[in-house]
């Protein structure tokens, strides 16, 4: 993530980062906890992430993306995108939807993954919703975002998943079978669910952000 030199390692020392992730639960896609267990994905939050350059987007990958281009995003920043050894993270893979984009845009998609955002539906990691406040609040402090940017974090997290599931639907009816199977899986029921999730309860998340 070229936007950032440091990880959130500062604010999730000690006792509160302990407490971020317990084990047994996992921040990804339905079956990603058999690839980031416990201590990894705790890792991820305790260490810097590491610097990836040189990043290659594929034509048409930008798409479903902001027009805004501060930083190259990564667009998929999640624990099954997390190389790990040793139980910590090293390195990023899968840059095939890196395009340029503002900063929240990665941030917010990265809250989503590795707080998480997602709703009662998502069987990966079910959490009240004070505890998921708790946790994006401990983001943002690693972060050290500024107040607009944080007031505008669930809200960015909620169009992102729009724009996913919109270009799900666009790809698959282009005829690419990947994205049809996707949608064949489920994922953009998910997808949708997790963003009405993030909307119901943006209230509580950006008090939280914000006290």
């Amino acid at each position: 993530m070229p936007w950032t030199a440091r990880g959130p390692s500062a604010a999730l020392s000690g006792p509160a980062g302990a407490r971020h992730i317990r084990p047994g639960q996992g921040a990804g896609p339905r079956g990603s906890e058999a690839v980031c267990r416990r201590t990894a994905t705790d890792r991820w939050r305790r260490q810097p992430l590491v610097r990836s350059e040189r990043t290659a987007r594929p034509r048409g990958a930008m798409e479903h993306h902001p027009p805004v281009a501060e930083v190259v995003c990564h667009g998929d920043l999640a624990p099954y995108n997390t190389v790990y050894r040793d139980g910590g993270p090293v390195a990023l893979i899968d840059f095939d939807t890196a395009h340029p984009g503002p900063r929240v845009w990665d941030l917010a998609y990265a809250a989503y993954r590795f707080v998480p955002l997602t709703g009662a539906d998502n069987q990966d990691l079910r959490l009240p919703v004070a505890e998921r406040s708790r946790r994006l609040r401990l983001f943002a402090h690693a972060y050290a975002l500024d107040p607009t940017t944080r007031k505008t974090l669930p809200h960015t997290a909620a169009e992102r998943l729009e724009h996913l599931v919109r270009h799900l639907h666009e790809q698959a009816a282009a005829g690419v079978a990947a994205f049809a199977r996707h949608i064949a899986d489920g994922h953009d029921a998910l997808y949708r669910a997790d963003r009405a999730h993030i909307v119901r309860h943006e209230e509580a998340f950006v008090t939280a952000l914000l006290h």
